[in-house]
C-alpha cells in the first residue's frame, strides 16, 4: 500500500486502500486508461467481457455499462478520495497517468500510477478533484455515452451516489471536519463547477414518506438501470422502482 494511506485503511479497509499502486514502469498486465477513451474496439471488447460475465446478449450495453462503471468507481475512488479530501493530496489520477489491471469479467483489479502525486493543502475543492474527475471520469464518462447511448446523467449519478457513502466515511473518520464537508458540498450540491458550467453530480433527490416506524427515505440521484441486467431487481433506493411511486414526498436535497 502506498504509505500515505496506511493510517487509512486498516482492518477490513486495507484492501480498498491497496486497490491504488505506485510503481514504475506499471505492471505489463496493467493497461493504460487512455487507451480507452482512444480506441473504441478496446472498450468494446472490455465492455463485452462484463456483458458475458452478467449474462447480457444482443447490443443494448446501457445496463452493462452502467454496472461496469460501478465496479470502476469501487476500486477507484477509496484511495483517490480519501487523499484528496482527508489528506489534501492528490494523486496523479489523470487518464493519461493512469493504469488498470482488469479481470476476466472486465472489472478493475487495481490502478497503477507512477508517482505518489504532490500534497495540496489549501487548495480548493476543484484544483485537488481536477485530475480524477475532468482529466479522467467526464472523458471516460463521455466516451461510455456515445459507445453505448447511455444517459451521461447515470454515470454523473453513479459518481454521486458513491462519493457519497465516501464522503460519510470520511466526515465519520475526520469527526466532521470542515473541510471534508466542504469538499462534499462543493461536489455534490454545487450548482455551477468552476469554469461556471452546470455541475452533473448537482441532481435533485426525492424523499419518500414509508409507514410507521420506517424513516422517509431518501432516494438515489438517478437510476443506475442495473434492474435491466438478468436476475436483477431495483435496489432499495431506486427513484423507479414501483413502491416508491406512490410514496413521493417533495423535492428535498441532500
Amino acid at each position: 500500500m502506498i504509505p500515505l494511506l496506511q493510517p487509512l485503511f486498516t482492518g477490513e479497509w486495507t484492501a480498498l486502500g491497496k486497490a491504488l499502486v505506485c510503481a514504475d514502469p506499471p505492471p505489463p498486465d496493467a493497461l493504460h486508461v487512455a487507451r480507452l477513451l482512444d480506441d473504441a474496439a478496446l472498450l468494446d471488447a472490455v465492455l463485452r467481457r462484463h456483458a458475458r460475465h452478467l449474462g447480457v446478449d444482443g447490443r443494448d450495453l446501457r445496463a452493462v455499462a452502467s454496472n461496469w462503471s460501478l465496479a470502476w468507481l469501487d476500486v477507484l475512488l477509496p484511495p483517490t478520495v480519501a487523499a484528496a479530501s482527508v489528506l489534501q493530496h492528490v494523486f496523479p489520477t489523470q487518464a493519461d497517468t493512469l493504469w488498470v489491471r482488469l479481470d476476466e469479467a472486465g472489472r478493475p483489479l487495481s490502478f497503477h500510477i507512477r508517482d505518489e502525486g504532490h500534497p495540496c493543502p489549501g487548495a480548493d475543492t476543484a484544483q485537488r478533484y481536477a485530475a480524477l474527475i475532468d482529466a479522467h471520469l467526464a472523458p471516460l464518462f463521455a466516451r461510455l455515452a456515445r459507445h453505448t447511448r447511455l444517459a451521461p446523467k447515470i454515470l454523473w449519478g453513479n459518481l454521486a451516489r458513491r462519493l457519497d457513502g465516501l464522503f460519510d466515511l470520511a466526515l465519520q473518520l475526520t469527526g466532521g471536519a470542515p473541510h471534508v464537508a466542504q469538499d462534499r458540498d462543493r461536489l455534490l450540491h454545487a450548482p455551477e463547477g468552476r469554469d461556471g458550467q452546470p455541475n452533473p453530480m448537482c441532481q435533485p433527490q426525492r424523499r419518500v414518506v414509508r409507514l410507521h416506524p420506517q424513516p422517509p427515505l431518501t432516494l438515489h440521484r438517478q437510476c443506475c438501470l442495473c434492474y435491466l441486467l438478468p436476475g436483477q431487481d431495483y435496489c432499495g433506493a431506486c427513484p423507479l422502482a414501483p413502491q416508491f411511486q406512490r410514496l413521493r414526498a417533495p423535492a428535498a436535497s441532500s
